[in-house]
């Protein structure tokens, strides 16, 4: 890639009161389990993993994103209780639904014909929706001092995503960036 690039990941960002909740969750283990790295994004579902992306193409992407999400449906999302990637992640659990698998499908596809983008998936595992509240900063000790915690602790949450969320990096954080509506409604 030619010039400067930025890096964006794509993403549901749950509405109120489900954000505020799961920000809560990532400020309580950053204050008793010494873990801050959750932080470092919106409370949100992560549909596609970051990726770099040429400056002075923004746009293309921009335009191609807002003509595919129309095509695709708003897709109901269910939050319960919380679930771990054991020694390091801890997080509020997705229940896998087949309009969100196929949501999370059609866009890996879309970036894989329009840009030639590939979906990193974590040692080759299969999606596994989530939202994090502690992340691979969490040291191992601390890590099994929350997880005594929060493995008994109950959520429960519902929404409809009505749209998709591109994240951009500003060099420490991810930021939302632009917001594309799902359907023509």
């Amino acid at each position: 890639m030619k010039g400067p690039t930025s890096k964006f990941f794509l993403a549901l960002i749950p509405p109120e009161p489900i954000y505020g909740e799961a920000m809560t969750f990532k400020e309580l283990v950053r204050d008793q389990y010494h873990s801050k790295g959750a932080l470092r994004s919106p409370a949100h579902i992560t549909l596609h993993m970051p990726f770099d992306w040429p400056d002075h193409k923004a746009e293309t992407l921009f335009q191609e994103l807002t003509a595919y999400a129309r095509k695709l449906s708003p897709v109901d999302l269910t939050l319960k209780d919380f679930g771990c990637f054991e020694p390091r992640v801890i997080f509020i659990a997705v229940e896998p639904s087949a309009d969100l698998l196929h949501l999370q499908k059609e866009f890996d596809r879309f970036f894989k014909i329009k840009f030639n983008l590939f979906n990193a998936s974590y040692q080759d595992l299969p999606y596994h929706p989530h939202l994090t509240i502690a992340f691979r900063d969490l040291k191992k000790s601390e890590f099994y001092r929350a997880w005594e915690m929060f493995k008994e602790k109950k959520f429960n949450g519902h929404f409809t995503a009505h749209s998709v969320t591109l994240l951009k990096h500003d060099g420490q954080k991810w930021q939302s960036h632009l917001d594309f509506k799902l359907g023509n409604a």
